[in-house]
């Protein structure tokens, strides 16, 4: 308990205000007015997770401090955490929740109001070490089984094409966050620090980070957990949790 407790000791702080540096897996980049942290990882080397019910609390997570604590007492530990797609007041997920290989909450194919609604909107998965973003029709005849989805909306870019309702001159500027997968595999995890447009933030994806398919995750609650960089956002409750987890060594 003792080198687990002290192993855990430079994550313990991670309240604090964000670090000037951050870790290896993490750069910051600034396009076209906006200013984005962004995280990376190689589905093949990191164990990215999907989480939103805490069973032995018998509630939604809620928090990336939450989270955290009930893994450390798993012996793991979180180095990176995003919030992980919409959800309603109680913080069930709106769409499609995969878990560990299980339906939590099935696909929606309806229409609605809001950003989910914006057609198409999409999922993000991982099966086995492969990840993938889809827009939602085509991951519904891809018939995937994954170990992890989560359904979100709208798509920022469908096959290379930026989503057809983003304008470039829009006013509709709000912080946001998503999600990607490159051609070598790799999840980029992308958050702006500043109020973007749609139209800027899909252009990040497809122009910076060579992304061919991304998904919107949210908007004005968007947060993220960076332990090594000091940063732990808790704007607002959250539902679905992504994040990338380790275990403390033996």
């Amino acid at each position: 308990m003792r080198k687990f407790i002290r192993y855990l000791l430079p994550f313990l702080f991670s309240t604090a205000a964000n670090a000037s540096e951050l870790p290896s897996y993490c750069q910051a980049l600034d396009h076209m007015g906006g200013r984005y942290t962004v995280c990376s990882f190689d589905p093949k080397k990191n164990d990215i997770r999907l989480y939103q019910w805490d069973y032995i609390a018998g509630k939604p997570y809620g928090s990336f401090e939450a989270l955290s604590t009930s893994l450390w007492r798993q012996h793991s530990f979180v180095i990176f955490a995003m919030n992980g797609g919409m959800y309603h007041r109680d913080l069930s997920p709106v769409g499609l929740h995969i878990e560990n290989g299980v339906e939590k909450n099935a696909i929606s194919t309806g229409g609605g109001w809001g950003n989910f609604h914006m057609q198409p909107n999409g999922v993000f998965f991982l099966k086995g070490q492969t990840a993938g973003v889809l827009e939602t029709s085509a991951y519904l005849n891809a018939n995937l089984k994954p170990d992890l989805a989560t359904q979100s909306g709208p798509m920022l870019v469908i096959d290379g094409e930026l989503h057809p309702r983003f304008l470039p001159q829009s006013d509709s500027l709000n912080t946001r966050n998503g999600v990607g997968v490159s051609d070598d595999g790799v999840v980029h995890f992308a958050i702006s620090e500043n109020a973007v447009r749609f139209y800027d933030f899909a252009t990040l994806f497809r122009d910076r980070l060579h992304v061919k398919n991304a998904l919107y995750l949210d908007g004005s609650i968007s947060s993220v957990d960076i332990p090594a960089a000091k940063r732990r956002d808790s704007w607002h409750p959250m539902g679905p949790i992504i994040a990338v987890v380790e275990r403390v060594p033996d």
